[in-house]
């Protein structure tokens, strides 16, 4: 299963380094819960979801508390498609899932846009 999952992904991202898509945070100097939120929201079911989150999860892992770690661990195990589709408002957040930690992504990538313009 590993295989398969190694022949999806692009070479560059096969080898550790990253790509203009990939992780681009190491996970140096985390503790395991971080590095493993950080591994998985990377690793998702689609790449939209994977750069959605795992980039979120490049610039802020360090910076959530336990608690919110919690709640970000607990979005990644919703289905990709009801992320994305929350994510961009086509269908409403349903309240266990409008959280704090799940606005302060949706932020994230509003500021982001921000910037960018």
């Amino acid at each position: 299963m590993q295989d398969l999952a190694l022949r999806r992904r692009p070479a560059a991202s096969r080898n550790g380094s990253s790509d203009m898509t990939g992780m681009t945070r190491s996970s140096e100097g985390l503790d395991l819960r971080r590095r493993k939120a950080l591994y998985h929201a990377w690793h998702r079911g689609t790449r939209e979801m994977d750069l959605v989150l795992g980039r979120f999860a490049d610039a802020e892992i360090h910076n959530l508390d336990d608690g919110d770690l919690s709640v970000f661990e607990l979005l990644m195990e919703a289905q990709d498609r009801d992320l994305f589709s929350w994510m961009t408002g086509s269908v409403e957040t349903p309240a266990n899932y409008d959280t704090p930690v799940f606005r302060r992504i949706r932020s994230f990538y509003e500021l982001q846009d921000k910037t960018n313009a």
